[in-house]
Protein backbone atom coordinates (compact mmCIF):
# COMPACT_ATOMS: atom_id res chain seq x y z
CA UNK A 1 0.00 0.00 0.00
CA UNK A 2 1.75 3.27 -1.41
CA UNK A 3 2.32 6.07 1.71
CA UNK A 4 3.37 9.61 1.77
CA UNK A 5 7.05 10.43 2.47
CA UNK A 6 8.92 13.65 2.94
CA UNK A 7 12.94 13.75 2.77
CA UNK A 8 14.35 16.79 3.36
CA UNK A 9 18.34 17.32 2.29
CA UNK A 10 21.06 19.82 2.93
CA UNK A 11 24.05 19.96 0.90
CA UNK A 12 23.81 17.00 -0.98
CA UNK A 13 25.09 16.18 -4.62
CA UNK A 14 23.23 17.50 -7.19
CA UNK A 15 22.83 14.12 -9.08
CA UNK A 16 20.91 12.84 -5.41
CA UNK A 17 18.18 15.52 -5.88
CA UNK A 18 17.64 14.78 -9.00
CA UNK A 19 17.32 11.21 -8.45
CA UNK A 20 14.68 11.73 -5.72
CA UNK A 21 12.87 14.22 -8.04
CA UNK A 22 12.34 10.86 -10.41
CA UNK A 23 9.82 9.83 -7.06
CA UNK A 24 9.09 12.70 -5.56
CA UNK A 25 8.38 16.30 -5.87
CA UNK A 26 10.77 19.19 -4.72
CA UNK A 27 8.54 21.62 -3.19
CA UNK A 28 11.10 23.76 -1.58
CA UNK A 29 14.25 23.55 -2.41
CA UNK A 30 15.79 20.24 -0.57
CA UNK A 31 12.14 19.15 0.36
CA UNK A 32 10.82 15.99 -1.36
CA UNK A 33 7.44 14.63 -0.70
CA UNK A 34 5.83 11.62 -2.70
CA UNK A 35 3.66 8.27 -2.70
CA UNK A 36 5.39 5.24 -3.16
CA UNK A 37 5.34 2.15 -1.37
CA UNK A 38 7.33 1.02 1.62
CA UNK A 39 9.82 -1.05 -0.72
CA UNK A 40 10.68 2.10 -3.28
CA UNK A 41 10.67 4.27 -0.04
CA UNK A 42 13.58 2.17 1.14
CA UNK A 43 15.42 1.73 -1.60
CA UNK A 44 15.54 5.59 -1.91
CA UNK A 45 16.67 5.94 1.58
CA UNK A 46 18.84 3.66 0.94
CA UNK A 47 20.90 5.64 -2.11
CA UNK A 48 20.11 8.63 0.03
CA UNK A 49 22.41 7.01 3.01
CA UNK A 50 25.06 6.15 0.10
CA UNK A 51 25.36 9.33 -1.49
CA UNK A 52 24.56 12.21 1.19
CA UNK A 53 28.49 12.75 2.11
CA UNK A 54 29.10 15.86 4.01
CA UNK A 55 25.70 17.07 4.19
CA UNK A 56 22.49 15.69 5.82
CA UNK A 57 18.94 14.07 5.21
CA UNK A 58 16.08 13.44 6.89
CA UNK A 59 13.44 10.74 6.10
CA UNK A 60 10.12 11.04 7.70
CA UNK A 61 7.01 8.48 6.81
CA UNK A 62 3.79 7.46 8.25
CA UNK A 63 4.12 4.37 11.45
CA UNK A 64 2.23 2.63 14.01
CA UNK A 65 3.73 4.57 16.66
CA UNK A 66 2.46 7.49 19.39
CA UNK A 67 3.22 10.41 16.72
CA UNK A 68 2.07 8.29 13.83
CA UNK A 69 5.36 8.82 12.06
CA UNK A 70 8.78 7.50 12.45
CA UNK A 71 12.13 9.88 11.63
CA UNK A 72 15.27 8.97 9.94
CA UNK A 73 18.70 10.81 9.70
CA UNK A 74 21.94 10.20 7.58
CA UNK A 75 24.84 12.60 7.37
CA UNK A 76 27.64 14.27 8.96
CA UNK A 77 25.69 17.45 10.28
CA UNK A 78 22.71 15.40 10.65
CA UNK A 79 20.36 15.29 13.97
CA UNK A 80 19.55 12.52 15.71
CA UNK A 81 15.82 11.21 16.80
CA UNK A 82 15.71 10.01 20.43
CA UNK A 83 13.36 7.81 21.78
CA UNK A 84 11.66 9.75 25.07
CA UNK A 85 8.86 7.40 26.48
CA UNK A 86 7.99 6.43 23.24
CA UNK A 87 7.78 10.10 21.68
CA UNK A 88 10.93 10.74 19.22
CA UNK A 89 12.55 14.02 19.90
CA UNK A 90 15.22 15.32 18.09
CA UNK A 91 18.90 15.91 19.45
CA UNK A 92 21.32 18.60 17.89
CA UNK A 93 24.52 17.46 17.18
CA UNK A 94 27.63 20.06 18.00
CA UNK A 95 29.52 20.67 15.18
CA UNK A 96 33.40 19.22 14.90
CA UNK A 97 35.64 21.98 16.24
CA UNK A 98 39.36 21.67 14.83
CA UNK A 99 42.00 21.97 17.97
CA UNK A 100 43.87 24.72 17.36
CA UNK A 101 47.54 23.36 16.71
CA UNK A 102 50.64 25.90 17.79
CA UNK A 103 52.73 26.91 14.43
CA UNK A 104 55.85 25.89 16.21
Amino acid sequence: MPSMFVIATTAVPDHLRGALSRWASEVVPGIFVGTVSARVRDELWTTVTETVGDGAALLVHPAPTEQGYTIHTAGTRRRVPIDFDGLTLIRMTAPTVKQWQSPL
